[in-house]
């Protein structure tokens, strides 16, 4: 088993690595849409308290797909070989019709399985997710 380090990708949020190799496969850790040297997190509004009080799925999808295309990169690994994803939203209601669309531009070549779940909340204020396997 080998842990790898993105020097690409925003640094995790745990005591954590961004993807772990065993055999011919890397697995990410979740991955969002905070970017690299920026407190700032794309399509997302912050109030005083650091609640969040209006966001944008689109503009987090995006940037979650492009950090997970960074650490994939980075690892030896690509978008076209990603063979799994698991996608957690904060709310489905809302967003999960306008995410199936983005998802279905971006994951139409690899087309990997998928499994979507609604979660209360994330570890950072974001509203989207993604936990990726892939080969390497």
């Amino acid at each position: 088993m080998e842990n790898f380090f993105s020097k690409k990708a925003p640094k995790p949020v745990g005591f954590y690595p961004h993807a772990k190799k065993v055999g011919g496969f890397l697995f990410l850790s979740g991955v969002g849409p905070r970017v690299l040297g920026s407190k700032k997190i794309p399509g997302v509004d912050l109030g005083a308290g650091g609640e969040i009080l209006n966001y944008d799925i689109e503009k987090q999808a995006l940037s979650t797909f492009n950090n997970i295309k960074l650490i994939l990169d980075d690892c030896g690994s690509g978008w076209d070989k990603i063979v799994d994803v698991t996608v957690f939203l904060t709310n489905m209601s809302a967003d999960f019709e306008k995410f199936n669309s983005l998802y279905r531009e971006h994951f139409s070549v690899c087309f990997p399985c998928r499994t979507t779940i609604e979660v209360l909340s994330l570890p950072t204020p974001i509203a989207i997710e993604l936990k990726v396997i892939a080969t390497i």
